[in-house]
């Protein structure tokens, strides 16, 4: 049996991406302070400007969370994920390559950064997944306001931090009862934390690795 994902020409193409990813360097943001840089990653008001910033910065899921989500998207026969955040798609290869195997399906994902989305569609035409994606250009609170599918087996939260239920709030009524949401850096977003972790609001979830919060919707 063989995997997209490990296989040619996708295998090689992660390889390659996330050595970039590590050289990478954004002199936009080396001027900014730590403290500074957590106070916009938080803010509700100024995220784009943040991320507009950091749009040399590749911000990606690290090889194993990029691992799990295949899996996951895999062993759920996913049809349909939304991915907010898209970035230079890195993490949208892994999730493509598993609907690939699963035998098709269809990938929405988000992405404020016009550079960012060139780049993502020329890396997904790389891996030969680029019919399984489209990719909205714009912010998330727009573009995934609208034209979802009725059901969505999948959700992966990894753009701004700090409106991270918003976004959930869109999604959440098409989510079908065993859906799966997957937030990276969840930490930096106690308010969706709190929320899926409480008992009455219908999901099941749990802290996975060091930077992933992983959630079942339970109805």
């Amino acid at each position: 049996m063989t995997s997209t994902l490990t296989n040619a020409p996708l295998a090689l193409l992660l390889d390659r991406l996330f050595e970039q990813a590590d050289q990478a360097t954004s002199p936009a943001m080396a001027g900014i302070s730590r403290e500074e840089r957590e106070r916009l990653m938080l803010s509700k008001t100024e995220y784009l400007d943040f991320y507009g910033r950091a749009k040399d910065l590749w911000l990606p899921v690290a090889r194993e969370t990029g691992v799990l989500l295949y899996q996951l998207a895999r062993s759920t026969n996913a049809r349909n994920i939304i991915e907010f955040g898209t970035s230079f798609g890195i993490s949208t290869l892994y999730l493509a390559a598993a609907l690939r195997d699963n035998g098709g399906g269809r990938l929405i994902g988000s992405e404020f950064e016009p550079s960012k989305v060139a780049k993502a569609r020329e890396h997904l035409a790389e891996g030969g997944v680029q019919d399984l994606v489209e990719i909205r250009e714009g912010d998330a609170l727009k573009t995934l306001a609208a034209d979802l599918p009725e059901s969505i087996d999948l959700l992966l939260l990894d753009g701004a931090k700090s409106i991270y239920c918003e976004v959930l709030d869109l999604v959440e009524s098409r989510l079908r009862p065993g859906a799966l949401i997957v937030a990276d850096n969840a930490d930096y977003s106690p308010e969706y934390l709190a929320r899926v972790r409480s008992p009455d609001m219908g999901y099941l979830s749990v802290p996975f690795g060091e930077d992933v919060e992983l959630s079942i919707r339970l109805a």
